[in-house]
Formats: structure tokens, sequence, C-alpha cells
């Protein structure tokens, strides 16, 4: 019985009208590609999961949710993760669950971030329910799999997951806090994702870590399938558990089987086979191997599976259950095996899914192919048919999903895209009998279009008669058979499974083809027969043909018969049916099947008479008898042997390859040898003949043209058996994404191509439109091709050429190629005054070339004595003036001597083209003088002449000079201007995860700036020898009645002002007054109600000393203890808030200043920096310097094995760069490519230059070191060993360790000498170029401009008010601020300003801004605390009152942002009036102060805070004594503070403290 099929989409139409619907079906089986159904994510995404519900699609990328109607036109929702800012930032955010649940409408997402949090979200909308970290695997490597179950019908759901916490070879970057990295299987509410109780709740692991690939139940239980990670030798496995039958979650059984699918030992893909029990893997060898048998299809019983489970500790440790002993584990069990179903090169992905009882396979490849395998009943697969082909040849994603609302449709997940993909091409078949013998249960034929196509495709489809699938006989499709001729009339039979078609109304047409003439209608014909009465002779003469049409009600049958020659002397009475009249061979047939209109299978109109060509049956048996015969001697000759050795080549396109060489053995001994070439499994072998033997080692044969995958080829001879076979790959043919240049000059020049499978490519062919072909041979890369554009010389100004690819004479089109004239250079001139350096000026003529001064090459020969001196000459740069180009070159003769510049010569070449450039041309008419016919008078032309000579070529000389400096001056301030312009956009954002600091060290950095050494004391763990049952009063008693008698509010105040007045803890030793105020805020850390009343009050006493003076200077400096407790306050409060908000833009500014810093030279010496913020960090007298790219390659050790590292990357450094500088940027890079340290510190690496066999170490300082003139070692750099780009560097381990990390003294130098304002290069004499500091001054600026976006977002996250709502401490002090100068009646409104700057930006955010340390866990450089000194004296100047007045004078660093200032004003104006105007209940902020008195409860050692405050009281104890017997109500305060002496004196007697 036939299943019913999902109900269709209401959504989607339904078929077309029956005089449409043909005519698209046509179009569809002709290849017209209709409209495409695709979802792209933008880029940079790539999806990472995929699920499907009961009316949508979810996907998710990056930050994502993504949810799309099944017919992926339309999105449904999408859902941003919470705390990411977009899709793609933060980055590196990897999907790692998705789970729906229909029964509750809920959804389950899991992600990396937040340590691997998951969600519990509403599956309508996806609005998150329930959120809980540490869930699923927050590495990006990590597997993450699960599964929704109920132990019982209607009990609560639980979550079933399995996840890997740790990958080998890669750091590990976050653990889950539940158990530890060797977590394995977790079970968890799904209510609040909670832990469930028991020794159940969670599986360990042992090593190695695991890497899941599904969850299914299957009868009660739960299977996990997994694979080790890191073991040579892995087994697949599948871990087992028994659900329990009682509604406590508590297991009692778990399991592992091992799996054998021909020893692979990773499972890339699973698929379970719903209720028949079966579950599909697909298996690979090493992911680093690829040949023709790499991937299998496994499909294993899980009831085979549940039998062969055992309890053991292969891979797990299982607390809850009994275990067999190990040594039963190794001899007695043994893993469930089964033979692959299918064998392929490239498998990634599988889905499994039965169809009337047919077992149908939709198999996803690493290529970028959708296959479809049909199983018959034993199991055996046919040959897969693609189904799709993804351009991009991108893998396939290991999940593949039917449309939930139409089975005629799968999604095929790739890279960033999906697609939805028919699971049929049903249209390929022609007749009702190929498409049921096809036996694809999707396929049925469709009697309303008479096409086979998906049942959903065809009109009135469930109507039984219009649509048969593959459950009726393919014998029973209705077809009209073969007419009978009789003498005088033809009698044609409509043959098939009648009973299932309607006959109310039936008319049998027989027409002539030829004339189109109607020969017989009839209607309601006798049992479909239909009989025509014609004469003898007119069935000869006029009728080759005949078209007989059956009409039904809806629908018609019509085939055309050629009845030439079946009146053939003879034939008539031996042919009995079509079948014996093909045979004969004398008569032919036109099945050709038409839809309406309908079209003429024409006759053969070759009037051949076929009466006496009637084949002798007997002659032919005898000749197949000897044939036979002939066949059996050749079986039983001997075998011989024959080998295969190599293939060449072994890279084929799909359009196969005409020329193949083998190589071998024994093939001129061997005979009847062919080659075997098989693919995938259930696919026909090609047995391809040798077309040639060369010789004993060589043969040449052809390779066919075949599907694209690996396929396996061996050899053999006279029937035996085939050789070892090796693996050639059938590749898609080869494409072009990219052309460089492409414009060329006559000549030619270099081209690159840039694309796919060029390896395949025979040859390029350059043709225009004269169809002049250009042959290029070779070929060798993979994704890039190069090449020399060959020379066309016969046109005048512009060529277009097409550029191609030949394939085995396919022409496959690639890009355009413009040709223009060749450059044409006009002179040069040579400069020799600095000789040996040569500096040589080329002109050429103006062109749209566009050549880069690496083409350009250049030569200049001269005769040195008698011997022929030739030098090479780097291009500088290139100048493009109005009418010509200015080529600069520069030289270093290595040879002495005089140029005779008569005998120079310049050669230019570019490519193929080369030319002698002509000397610019001298005054000519200097030497008519020479011709003055009166000797006296010549005597005097010729000492004028000599005289006007000597001072034009003095002047030309200057004028040279003067050239050569306004050129330098004019294109640094070019270049100045240029980078100003061009280089805003050079910050990087990817910066990593922020390392912030945790709480307790962020608050100590910023209590104790200056002393480190009092952060040590208050750090050390308060649990650690403490019990945590400890209460009260089992404290020190001292440090109980000390810490009582400072929290009466009136002690504490007095306390403060009587050591305030004390001259030893005066206004000058602010340090002191610091160290008390910070010792007071640990001391008082649990309680920041009360410390705020303190807080109050002595700021209450503060405005009442400065009321009389200056209010403005209230809170300015730091010399009262209230003004540090304030410092401490504002941190206490605000640490959340920087963390949240202000953190990340913070930690991006300081990564921008070092990025940019690292751009260009920065001397190692003096830290100074070409691109700075900061004046004094200038590094203006620097030198020449250009990029060098390295290929860097890093030596494996074992610190670093793992697949995923990058040994070998590429790194940009500067000639300029020390050795040591070079090796910083280098393992920089190496931590931005691959995520983690290499696992050495750089004092125990070194560098090593690779030329050929060459291997030369570099060092900072080592034998080619050059010593100044006054004993200065000047630092070798890139450029001291002469590395050019390209250049292979090897990062190895020393033997021995040195400190690479020395501080050079005065004696060495690197850019410009110590103590100097002089580059290191001025003492040649001569030839230092004109430097002026101020023609640097433009690199501030770009600096400025480079990181003004997000300066400008750090002061905007400072003064943003998130969600409306300012931080809770700030509005409180600043309405506290408010009042008081309300209740002063103090109404000048600045006053009240300058006293909220300075307790806010002056008191705690310019503390931040110049100190990341206080913040991030880095080192803050003496250059950055410059350049952040300037942005945090701007970030004050926006909350000054006063206008600054600027001259030209004026400090760099108040230009720099004197234009941002204002504007900064106005925002910092509506900040302030905007936390003015917030409300602010009294209670929210005593709830907040609680909160975060609770949060950070424990943090410090209070007692050692304590301690430290008795010291100052015991100093100052008379004193404090006086002034509390003066105060009223402070009696038994006296009596106290008496006590606590008495304490402290009697633990100094026991030697306490």
């Amino acid at each position: 019985e036939e299943p019913a099929m999902p109900r269709k989409d209401p959504r989607h139409p339904g078929p077309a009208a029956p005089q449409a619907l043909p005519l698209l079906l046509a179009l569809a089986g002709a290849g017209v590609v209709m409209s495409q159904q695709r979802f792209p994510l933008p880029q940079p995404l790539s999806i990472d999961n995929i699920a499907a519900t009961g009316d949508s699609l979810l996907l998710a990328g990056g930050n994502c949710l993504y949810k799309l109607s099944p017919s992926l036109q339309e999105q449904l929702g999408l859902r941003l993760l919470e705390g990411a800012q977009n899709c793609t930032h933060p980055a590196g955010t990897r999907n790692k669950l998705r789970l729906p649940d229909l029964q509750g409408d809920r959804l389950l997402t899991g992600w990396a971030l937040h340590g691997g949090s998951c969600q519990v979200r509403q599956l309508s909308n996806l609005q998150p329910q329930t959120n809980q970290s540490e869930v699923v695997s927050c590495l990006p490597q990590g597997s993450t799999t699960g599964l929704l179950f109920a132990p019982l019908e209607d009990t609560e759901r639980y979550l079933a997951l399995a996840a890997a916490y740790q990958v080998p070879k890669v750091k590990t970057i976050c653990v889950s806090s539940v158990s530890d990295a060797n977590t394995a299987l977790t079970m968890r509410r799904l209510q609040d994702l909670s832990l469930t109780s028991g020794d159940s709740a969670t599986v360990k692991r042992k090593e190695p870590p695991l890497h899941f690939v599904d969850a299914f139940l299957w009868d009660k239980h739960l299977f996990f399938p997994y694979y080790p990670l890191g073991e040579a030798e892995a087994q697949p496995s599948v871990a087992l558990l028994r659900i329990p039958e009682k509604s406590a979650l508590v297991f009692n059984h778990f399991g592992e089987v091992r799996l054998d699918c021909g020893g692979r030992g990773i499972l890339l893909s699973s698929s379970l086979l719903g209720a028949e029990g079966w579950w599909a893997g697909v298996f690979s060898t090493k992911q680093s191997d690829r040949s023709w048998n790499s991937t299998a299809l496994c499909i294993f019983s899980t009831q085979e599976m549940e039998n062969g489970c055992k309890a053991v500790q292969w891979d797990f440790h299982m607390a809850f259950c009994d275990v067999l002993s190990s040594d039963f584990q190794r001899k007695q069990i043994s893993p469930v095996k089964t033979s692959p179903t299918l064998i392929h090169s490239d498998l990634s992905a599988v889905y499994a899914t039965v169809i009337l009882n047919k077992t149908v396979l939709f198999l996803g490849t690493r290529d970028g192919q959708l296959l479809k395998a049909i199983l018959n009943n034993k199991m055996e697969p046919n040959c897969p048919e693609i189904l799709y082909e993804i351009e991009g040849e991108t893998p396939v994603f290991p999940k593949l999903i039917l449309d939930p609302l139409d089975s005629d449709y799968i999604y095929l997940t790739s890279a960033d895209e999906v697609r939805r993909i028919p699971v049929a091409n049903c249209n390929k078949y022609g007749s009702c009998k190929e498409c049921l013998s096809a036996k694809d249960p999707h396929c049925g034929w469709c009697y309303a279009f008479f096409r086979c196509t998906l049942k959903g495709n065809c009109s009135h489809a469930n109507n039984s008669r219009d649509w048969v699938n593959i459950s009726h006989e393919a014998g029973k499709c209705l077809t009209i058979q073969t007419p009978q001729i009789d003498r005088n009339k033809i009698v044609v039979t409509a043959v098939g499974d009648v009973s299932t078609h309607s006959i109310n109304h039936l008319v049998c047409i027989v027409k002539n083809i030829k004339t189109n003439q109607v020969l017989c209608k009839k209607e309601k014909p006798q049992i479909m027969n239909c009989s025509c009465e014609l004469n003898n002779a007119a069935l000869r003469k006029s009728i080759p043909a005949v078209e007989v049409t059956f009409i039904f009600d809806s629908w018609n049958l019509s085939e055309t018969f050629q009845l030439k020659n079946m009146f053939v002397k003879g034939c008539i009475s031996v042919i009995a049916s079509c079948q014996k009249c093909i045979y004969t061979g004398n008569c032919t047939l036109c099945t050709v099947k038409h839809l309406s209109p309908f079209a003429a299978c024409k006759p053969d109109d070759s009037g051949q008479d076929q009466q006496d060509s009637c084949p002798n049956f007997v002659e032919a048996t005898k000749a197949g008898k000897r044939v036979h015969s002939v066949a059996k001697d050749l079986v039983n000759a001997a075998i011989q042997l024959i080998s295969i050795a190599s293939i060449e080549p072994l890279w084929i396109s799909v359009l196969g390859k005409k020329e193949v060489i083998i190589t071998g053995g024994n093939f001129t001994i061997a005979s009847n040898i062919t080659v075997v070439l098989s693919g995938t499994s259930g696919c026909k072998q090609d047995i391809i003949p040798i077309s040639k033997v060369l010789n004993d080692t060589h043969a040449r044969f052809s390779f066919p043209p075949r599907r694209k995958e690996a396929k396996r080829v061996c050899i053999k001879a006279n029937r035996g058996k085939c050789s070892t076979p090796i693996t050639v790959y059938y590749v898609s043919k080869p494409s072009c994404t990219k052309m460089e240049p492409n414009i060329t000059w006559a000549s030619g020049g270099n081209i690159l191509l840039c694309g796919r499978n060029f390896n395949v490519t025979d040859s390029i062919i350059i043709s225009d439109d004269q169809r002049t072909d250009i042959t290029i041979f070779g070929c060798s890369g993979k994704s890039s091709c190069s090449f020399q554009s060959p020379a066309l010389l016969s046109f005048k100004s512009l060529k277009i050429v097409n550029v191609s690819l030949k394939v085995e004479n396919v022409l496959i089109p690639c890009m355009k190629l413009q040709y223009h004239p060749d450059p044409v250079f006009i002179e040069y001139q040579l400069h020799t005054e600095m000789d040996p350096h040569l500096e040589l000026k080329l002109y050429k003529k103006n062109d749209i070339l566009d050549i880069s001064e690496n083409e350009i090459k250049v030569t200049l020969s001269h005769m040195n004595g008698a011997v022929l001196e030739t030098i090479n000459f780097t291009v500088q740069n290139i100048t493009r003036t109005t009418d010509r180009s200015t080529i600069l070159c520069k030289a270093e003769r290595k040879k002495l001597g005089k140029i005779e510049l008569s005998t120079v010569k310049v050669y230019v070449s570019l490519g193929n083209f080369m030319q002698e450039v002509e000397k610019k041309s001298l005054h000519k008419y200097l030497y008519v003088l020479t011709l003055l016919p009166i000797l006296l008078l010549g005597v005097i032309v010729v000492a004028i002449v000599v005289t006007r000579y000597k001072s034009k070529q003095l002047t030309r000389k200057m004028s040279q000079q003067i050239e050569l400096l306004e050129w330098d001056i004019r294109k640094k301030i070019r270049d100045g201007f240029a980078e100003l312009q061009m280089d805003q956009l050079d910050v990087v954002d990817n910066f990593g995860t922020v390392p912030f600091l945790d709480y307790k060290h962020f608050a100590l950095r910023t209590f104790f700036p200056e002393s480190g050494g009092f952060a040590s004391i208050f750090i050390e763990d308060m649990h650690a020898n403490v019990p945590p049952s400890r209460d009260h009063k089992q404290k020190d008693e001292s440090l109980t009645m000390l810490h009582a008698l400072i929290c009466n509010k009136n002690v504490l105040v007095t306390l403060i002002h009587t050591l305030e007045k004390q001259k030893s803890f005066s206004v000058k030793d602010s340090v002191t007054r610091c160290l008390f105020a910070s010792f007071l805020t640990i001391a008082l850390q649990s309680k920041l109600v009360y410390l705020t009343h303190i807080l109050e009050v002595l700021t209450r006493d503060l405005m009442e000393q400065s009321s009389n003076t200056q209010p403005k200077l209230m809170l300015r400096r730091t010399e009262s203890v209230v003004e540090k407790l304030l410092t401490n306050w504002m941190s206490i409060c605000l640490s959340g808030f920087l963390r949240e908000t202000v953190g990340e833009p913070f930690y991006k500014l300081v990564t921008a200043l070092n990025q940019r810093i690292n751009k260009g030279p920065v001397d190692v010496i003096t830290c100074k920096a070409l691109y700075t913020l900061n004046e004094d960090w200038l590094l203006w007298q620097v030198t020449e310097f250009k990029p060098v790219a390295l290929n860097v390659v890093f030596e494996k050790i074992p610190e670093n094995e793992s697949s995923d590292t990058c040994l070998n990357i590429q790194v940009n450094v500067l000639d300029c760069d020390t050795i040591g500088q070079a090796k910083d940027k280098i393992f920089q890079a190496f931590l931005n490519k691959n995520g983690s340290l290499y696992g050495l510190q750089l004092s125990e690496t070194g560098l090593e230059l690779q030329t050929g066999a060459q291997h030369r170490e570099l060092l900072d300082i080592d034998g080619s070191t050059v010593i100044l003139e006054d004993g200065i070692t000047k630092l070798n750099t890139i450029g001291h060993y002469e590395i050019s780009d390209g250049a292979t560097i090897k990062v190895f381990k020393k033997e021995t360790n040195f400190t690479s990390d020395a501080e050079y003294a005065n004696d060495h130098c690197h850019l410009i000498l110590p103590d100097s304002e002089e580059p290191q290069g001025a003492m040649h004499k001569g030839k230092q170029k004109f430097e002026m500091k101020e023609m640097y001054l433009t690199k501030l600026l770009s600096t400025k401009v480079a990181i003004h976006l997000v300066v400008e977002n750090l002061f905007k996250s400072i003064w943003s008010l998130p969600n409306n709502k300012a931080p809770i401490a700030i509005k409180y002090f600043f309405d506290f601020l408010d009042a008081q100068a309300e209740s002063k009646k103090i109404t000048d409104p600045d006053v009240v300003h300058i006293w909220k700057t300075n307790s806010l930006p002056l008191r705690f955010w310019v503390n931040i801004l110049k100190n990341p340390q206080f913040v991030f866990d880095i080192k803050k450089t003496p250059h950055i605390d410059g350049c952040l000194s300037v942005i945090a004296q701007a970030f004050m100047d926006a909350f000054s009152l006063t206008e600054q007045q600027l001259g030209k004078e004026a400090p760099t660093n108040k230009l720099l942002y004197a234009k941002d200032i204002p504007l900064y004003k106005e925002e910092v104006k509506a900040y302030y009036k905007a936390i003015r105007d917030l409300p602010l209940l009294p209670s929210e902020a005593e709830e907040f102060l609680t909160q975060e008195s609770k949060k950070h409860e424990n943090e410090f050692n209070e007692d050692v805070a304590l301690t430290e405050i008795y010291k100052y009281i015991a100093k100052y104890f008379d004193e404090i004594l006086h002034k509390l017997e003066k105060e009223q109500g402070l009696e038994d305060a006296q009596k106290d503070l008496l006590h606590v002496k008495a304490l402290f004196e009697e633990k100094k007697k026991c030697k306490w403290m």
C-alpha cells in the first residue's frame, strides 16, 4: 500500500493548466533553469546549523538566528544573539545546537559564546525564555549534539546532551565549571536546563577527547555515535543509555559498541531510517588521505547494536552501572561489523528514508554534489544519480533535511548558502516503461501530460488513473502495439492496464504522415482495437508511415509507425511482433511519442529496395560458433603477470583524456591488455583497451568522459586478475575568476589567471575577432596559472582578444584581454656625481598601461677600460605629469673606475618588450661659436664660451640638487596628504577576546596605583585556611572591636578629621592620606551604604572649607582623605559599567594604537615611531623604508601538533625592522592566524633565512654587523641581510637559550644615533638628505584620523546613557552635588559643572584612560602612555568651560583635537543635562549599593586593612583620644578605643604581629 505523502504547502500554487503545464515541463526537461530557490547568508558568515520545524526552516550563522519559509523565499524572523552587536561582531561565534520542540513550541539553541551558553526560546518568535551558560561546547572545533525525550508519556521532557569540552593540540579556552573538561554526556531538565540529580546526570570520558556526530532515540535507548580525536587508529563507536521505565530519571545501564565499516576511523554524518530500525553512517579514512575508497556508507541494525552493546570502559567512566573486566573487554567483545553499502571518494553527508518499501539515500559530497542512491531488496545500491552540483564546489553540510511541508524537495546546505532541490529528476525518463523501470519511488507516469513526473507535478495526481508509480508493473504501461498489416487493412491495438482508465469516450484516428490525410476515424472501437481497410497498391506507393492516435476523455495517446519495409517480400509472414521485425534487420519502426500538437516521425525516403537483404540465419549461427571457439582459446591461454606503477596525468577533467601514459611492467609480453576504471560502487566499470604499447614499461590509452570523483584504476591482461589499483581524480572543467592585469602591451607581458582546476588544462588559447588563434602551453597550478601574453603587432590603438582554456578540444571562455601599443621611452638622464651611487631618470610617454615599478627592468652598459660593465638599476618610483612620466632609478656600482659617458647604453625591458633609450640631446648651437673666421675674435669668443659653459655647468648642478630636494619635499608632502586621506580605515576590528582583569585586581590597582607592594597582602585566598562555617565571633577580638569602632559614623568622622590636622599627616604627604583612604575602603567594602554616608559627611565638610575661598577648586586635587575615598567609591560602583559598556571600545583603542605604531618604522633603542599622536615620540629622522612579505615556516614542535594549526604563514615586515622586531611580528601573525600561541617563548626561538640549500641564522648582532666610525654598533635589519619579497624564513627552536630582550646601551643604534637628532647615516659625507621635523607632523594627524572613529566611540560610550538610564552611582552623586549647591545658595551653574567634572571625569575616567593596565591584563609601554596622555587631555578639554585660544605656536598635542573639542563640549553639556533630568528613587541607590556589597563580599582580606588602620590610630592615639573626650556622646567610644589598644598590645606580647 502506498504511504500517505506529506500534504503540499497551501502557499505554493498547484500545477499549471493542462495547456500550459506541458510547455513548462518541456522547458524543464530541456534544461531551462527555473527560478532557483536559495537563501544566502551575508558575507563573511557561514552556516553552522540547520533544523526544520513543522512550517519553517531554521538557520544559524555567526551571531544570528534565521527563520525562513520552507520555499526559502521569505524570511519569517531574525534574532540576534544576546550581547552581540550584529551578525558578525563579536567574530568567531559558532552555533553548537539547534533542537526544535514542537510539542512545547520551544527551540533550544546553543552557542560557543559565554562559555557555551544554551537558550530555550519560543519557537514562534525566537524570543529567549531561559538562558544557561556552560552547557554546550564553547570551543570552535568542539562538537555538540543532543535530543529531547520523555521517560514516559505525559511526563517532564529532558535534554540529553553530548559535547566535547576539549580538543587535542588546541589550547583550551574554556572549561565547563559544572564538572570539568572530561565531561562528555549530561542530562538536563528542559524547563531550566539544570542538571538532573544523581550519578547519571553526567558521564565522563577517558583520553583522548571525543567528537560526537549525532544523537537519536530508538527502542527506549539513547544512541550517541562518536569517534575519538587525535588517535592514529581511531574506531567509531556508539554510546547507549537505556531510558528508565519509571518517571525518575535514573539510568541503570550504559554501554559502548564499536563499529567497523571497512576499517574507516572517522564518522562524518548519520541518519536513522525511522521505523525500520536501520542506521546509516558516512565513514571516512584520515582527513588528509583522499583516494577512490576514502569514504563509505555503511548501514547498521540498531537491534544488532543494542545486542552488541556491553558495559565496557573503552572511552567512558561509568559510576552508576556494573563494568565488565578489562580482560573480557579485550578478548571477548568484538565490534559490530558490516560491509560498506556504497563506496565513494568524497562523501560528507547522508539522509536515508524509505519510500514504497525502497530505501533511498541522499548523499552529499565534499566537492558540492548531491547524489541519490536507491537500494534493492538485497540492500545493494544502484549507480547514484547526480541530483545537483554546486558551482563553487563547496563541501555539503553533514546534515541533509527534507522540506517539512513538501517531501518532493530536500535542503542542500553548503558554506554560506542553503538551496531547495527536487528529490528526483523524473523528466529524464521519456516513456512510461522507462519511468517505472527506473525503480525511483519518487517518480511516476503522469497520463495527464504523458510525462514522468513527481506526484506533486501531475495535476489530479490523487486520481490513481492519472499517475502511477513503481508499484505498478512497467509491462502494464498503456501503449499502442505494433500494427498488424494484411493485404487490405491495418490493425492497431492499445495494450496495457486499461482497467484503471475511464473509457467513457474513445476515438481512434489513423493518418497518412506524408499527406496528413485521415485514413480512418472510429469512435468507441471494440476493446481498444482499431482497423483501417486500405487498397494494397496505395499502401506501397503513397503511405510510407502512419500516425495512430487514441483519444480518451481528457488525454490522448499517439504513436507513429514506419510502413515502408513492412511489405518487403518474405517479411510479412515472418514478422509476428515488433521485436522480430527489428531482429531481421530489414524493417524499421518509429516509436517516438508526441504530445499535442502532434509531430510526425518522418519516414526513410531513401527508396532503396531491401527485399533481397534478408539475413541468412544459418550462416550467422555458424559464425557465432567460430567466435565462441576463438574466445575459449583465449581464456585458456596462460595469464601473464602485469603491473602498474604510475599514470600521467593523474588529474582528469570530466571531459576525459585522449592521451594518457601508463607506466608499469611486462607490457610487451602480455596480450589483450585492458585498463579497468571504476568509481562509486554500484556504477558500471569501464573496460578500456590499451591503444598502443610503447615499450615494455609504457603504454598509451584514453580516459572516457565521466562524472567528477576519485576513481580506481588497475590493469590486467587475458582476463587475469587486476593489478594493484591506484587513484585518478576526475574534476570539473576549469574556470576563471580573475585575471591580473587585464591590460597588456603589443610585445606581451606577464599575466596571472586565478580560478579552479587549471592543472587539467591542455593549453591557453588567445584569439581575436579575425579568428587568429595563438596557443600557449603550460599550466601547472590548480588555482592559478601564469603566462606571458604573446606579441600582437598588427593593430594601431586597441585590440581586445579572448582568453580561453582548451581541454580535450573543448574551448572554455575565460576572460577578455586588452592589447595596447608598446610603451614609448623618450630619453634618459644619468647622474654620476655621487658615484658609486648612480641615479638614472627615464622619461616615458604617457599611456594607460599602468606599468608598475616591479615590471620594469633597467640595464646600463658602458666600457670600463677594456671591459664591458653591466649595471642593473632598481626602479624607485614613477612620477606622472601632464605630458610624460619620469621613472627614477638607482644603482650602486660594485667596480671602481670612471664611467665613460660616450660608451653608455641604457636598455629597458618589460616582458617581451625591449628598447634602447636615447640620451638627452645637448644644445648644438654652442659648437657654432668654434667656427668664427677671425682668430682674435675666436680666442675671445672661446674664452667667453668656456666661462659661460663653466657657469652653466655649476648652475645646472645646483639646479639638479635643488630639483632633487624639491622633488623629495614634494613627495613627502604628497605622501603625507595621500596617507591622510586614504589611511583612515587601517584599523583592524578583529582584536580577539578582551583580556579583562577580575574585580579584585582592578580594584587593587586603582586603590594603590603607586604602591604595588600592598596589593599582594590583600589577594590571598580568604578560604584557604579558614573553614567556610566560621562566623564573626571566631574572628580576632581586637579586629572585631576595631571594625565595630569605625562603623560608628561620629567616631570615624572625628578620627579622619583628627588625622588630617596632624603635621606628619599633612597635605604635602598625599600618599599617606591615599593609603589610609584605600585601607578604609577595603575595610568597609561589605558596607557600601555606610561608606557612602561617610563620603557625604566628609564632602559637606570639605565644601565648608572650600566655600570661603575658591569653591571651583574643590575635588580638583587629591589632598584629603575624602577625595581619595571618592575615587575608590567611583571605582567600585562603576566597575560593572566600565566592563560592560566602556571596556571593549577602550581595548580597541589600545589595540588600534599598537597597530598604528607598528605600521611604520619604530626605533628599537629610543622607542620613537613614525606613526604616533605625541610629538615627543615622533621619529622624524626616518629613512626610506619599504614592506617585505616573508613566507614563514614554523618548525613543528610537540607543543603544537594540532592538524588545525597552520605552520606556513605570510608575514609583512619592514626592511628597516631589526631581527627582534621581525620576530615579534612573526609571532603576532601566528597568534592572529591560529588563535593560539606558538608554544615557545621568543628567547627560545631563532630565525633562519633559507635560500636553496643554504641556511643562514638571522641575529640582531653577528659577525656581519656594521660598526660606525665612533664605535657605535648598528643593529642588523631585514634590509641588512638583503631579504627580498617572497623569501622563506624558518622559525626553529634554539638548542641554547639566549636572551633576546636585552636592553641595548648607548653604544648601539638602530634608526637614529643615541642622544642625537640625526639619522644614523648622517656621518656619510654629502649623502644625508635634508630633513625637517615639521615635514613629518602630518604623521600625527594621519594617526589621529586613522583612530578617530575608535576615539569617538570610546568617548560616546563613556558619556552615553544605555537604555536612557545613567549608572546609579553617577546619578546619585550628581544629585547630591546639585542639592548641596542649592542648600548653599550657589547660583553660578559653572560651580556645579566643575564639581561634577572634578568628581567623575577627573577623578575616575582620566585615571582609567591613562592606565589601561588597571582594566586589562596588558603591559603599558612608554610610547602608548604618551599617546594616551594626548587623548586624555582632549577628553578633559571636552569638560572644560573655558574657551581655548590656540595660535599657530600652540603645542601640537592641543592643536590635534582643537576642532573636535567644541563638538565634544556640546555632547558633555547634553550628558550632564540628561543625567539631571532623569528620575532616581532613593531606594534604587541603596538597593544598588547593597547588591554591590554582597557581590564583592570576602573579595579582600579585611583583617589586613584593619591592622593597617590601627597603625595610624596607634601613631596618633593621644590626639585621637583627646579629640573624643571633647566630643559629647562619645564616652563609650573612648572606652572602646582604650580596649582596642589593650587587645593589640596583648597581641604584640604574644608575637602575633
